[in-house]
């Protein structure tokens, strides 16, 4: 297989790319940005490609969540969580917190990291990078035009740049949740530990509208891990929602809850049931496990047997 990933080599994309297992003997591509890797799953260019779609301090990539809203449909098949910790690494010639005027890294990073260098560099500038390794890298550019960069710790590992400062973030024990996109295919099988992800667009603007959502999960006993509102950017007003739910597409309750989001809303897009990297121990209601659907199908049957005179 070929797989794809926010590059370039040493960002936390390919490090949880590699934390699955058997991608480090594969061919890995990196992308510019979340876009073009999605864009080359999509023209069959690699088979599948990681993104970060949240993180435990910013919320949600928005980047991510939008490119998987639109355009062909794709389907999540693994997820990954990393722990995240930031080094500052410096070009040469920079021996001092005091010599830094401007630190590039991506917008994701330095918003984990801004607490820190406001207390430790006041009055630094920021440089938006496309990823925090492509920040780093371009330090060895003797033409560079900032001073130091906020990386993965794989970047100072496999390179010359120098560490002035490790672990900068502003909160210890973030993680990142990354997901491995493919076009649409066979679905893993459920493990009793999955998630579902789905994108809801409400196509009737009432009020009670998003309750009357949620009611289609919450009935069946389906617990949400994630629900965020974007913008679809066809006007003020207009908005998508993003959900994470318990459950995998096989279990009835999940299926029901997102049939009953469908009747709603005919635009519900389906993004794949998978493995949860952690394991989920919600407890499922004794109205929503599936022995209950089985049973409630079998007495529907046998009514309709009945009224059609079989039995």
């Amino acid at each position: 297989m070929t797989f794809t990933f926010l590059g370039p080599a040493g960002t936390f994309c390919e490090q949880a790319l590699l934390s699955l297992p058997g991608t480090e003997a594969e061919e890995r591509v990196p992308a510019v940005s979340v876009d073009s890797a999605l864009a080359a799953v999509r023209a069959g260019e690699v088979d599948a490609a990681m993104v970060p779609i949240e993180n435990s301090v910013e919320g949600g990539v928005s980047a991510t969540l939008d490119a998987v809203a639109h355009g062909d449909t794709l389907q999540i098949v693994a997820e990954a969580l990393i722990p995240i910790t930031f080094e500052l690494l410096v070009r040469p010639g920079i021996e001092r917190l005091e010599d830094i005027k401007i630190i590039s890294t991506h917008g994701h990073a330095w918003a984990q990291c801004r607490g820190w260098v406001e207390a430790n560099i006041p009055g630094v500038s920021f440089l938006p990078a496309s990823s925090t390794a492509a920040g780093a890298m371009g330090l060895l550019d003797p033409e560079c035009t900032y001073d130091a960069a906020l990386c993965s710790p794989l970047v100072s590992q496999n390179t010359a740049l120098r560490v002035l400062r490790q672990g900068v973030e502003d909160h210890e024990g973030a993680v990142t949740r990354f997901i491995l996109v493919t076009r649409p295919g066979a679905m893993p099988d459920p493990t009793g530990s999955d998630k579902t992800t789905a994108v809801v667009t409400m196509t009737d603007d009432h009020p009670g509208g998003l309750r009357e959502l949620l009611d289609q999960f919450a009935t069946r006993g389906v617990n949400l891990t994630r629900i965020e509102s974007r913008p679809t950017g066809g006007g003020l007003g207009q908005y998508f929602f993003s959900l994470d739910l318990e459950g995998h597409l096989n279990e009835p309750r999940v299926a029901d809850a997102l049939a009953g989001a469908h009747r709603m809303s005919a635009d519900v897009r389906f993004l794949g049931s998978y493995p949860s990297a952690t394991p989920l121990a919600s407890k499922v209601p004794a109205h929503a496990s599936s022995e209950a659907y089985r049973a409630a199908g079998d007495w529907i049957s046998r009514l309709r047997r009945v009224g059609r005179g079989e039995d």
